[in-house]
């Protein structure tokens, strides 16, 4: 796995759940896993998303592990803190790297990865590794935004070099903040069948004041902020234009006549 380009600051943290909340019901409207069903989330980081799996998937056994032993730790404490156990997934913790997986073959009925593949070095190395662990017939769920999918009004030149330092910053690491459109084409060659790809564009306006907020103000810009230092520091922008570029970018979170666009992609298949 890269370095993680947004690092591991509580600010970080905290973007990442809000992450969560803001495209829950778009992202896990149809994901579920049926009571008894054995469930790997690898890369669960700090549990933004093990959180809903668990509320989704009541009598699951999910098993979520992380290659940073504190980030399953966090993972663990959101989980805890939803409460209600008896309305919840099984869920069990661990650090794990996703290239070399500590569970048998065709171990698992179903495997749930989100925002893993876009930092790895070698994604398709993972996916054979995920196809190891799953049973004949068992599922691969698969969630990944495409940085280059996104626009927004209105533009500027400033606000646009700090979001392609961000996607620059990223490859620079060897990840692909671009690879949503690339999830057919991965897991077909990976020996998946039957994948099914769902694009989810997250749009807002001045009329949806709320989501401006959660995904503009506390997803979107924080992202591109925490990548301030590698992309400065990689000489890929100067500190004046990410600054102002930044700023710029939180500020369509509160103009009315704004407007922003994104899409993540959802991949299914089948082992």
């Amino acid at each position: 796995m890269t370095r993680y380009v947004h690092g591991y600051s509580d600010r970080e943290r905290e973007r990442l759940q809000d992450q969560a909340a803001a495209v829950r019901e778009l992202l896990h409207r149809d994901t579920g896993y049926a009571a008894g069903e054995l469930v790997l989330e690898p890369g669960c980081g700090v549990g933004a998303q093990t959180v809903t799996l668990a509320r989704t998937s009541p009598g699951a056994q999910i098993v979520s592990v992380d290659i940073q032993c504190s980030s399953a730790r966090q993972a663990r404490e959101a989980v805890r803190a939803e409460g209600a156990p008896e309305r919840q997934a099984d869920v069990a913790f661990g650090a794990a790297n996703v290239f070399g997986l500590p569970f048998d073959d065709a171990r698992f009925d179903h495997v749930f990865v989100c925002y893993v593949l876009e930092h790895l070095v070698g994604p398709s190395r993972a996916l054979a590794e995920f196809r190891r662990v799953l049973r004949p017939g068992g599922t691969i769920t698969v969630i990944e935004g495409d940085h280059g999918s996104c626009y927004w009004h209105p533009e500027s030149d400033a606000a646009r070099r700090a979001w392609q330092a961000l996607i620059d910053a990223q490859a620079a690491l060897g990840g692909d903040s671009l690879i949503g459109r690339r999830l057919y084409p991965l897991l077909a060659e990976a020996g998946f069948s039957d994948v099914k790809i769902s694009p989810r564009m997250v749009y807002c306006d001045g009329s949806l004041p709320g989501l401006q907020d959660a995904f503009v103000g506390r997803t979107i810009s924080p992202m591109v902020e925490t990548a301030r230092e590698r992309a400065i520091g990689a000489g890929l922008i100067d500190e004046e234009t990410f600054e102002r570029g930044v700023r710029e970018l939180y500020a369509l979170a509160t103009t009315p006549e704004s407007t922003f666009s994104y899409t993540f992609f959802k991949a299914v298949g089948v082992r």
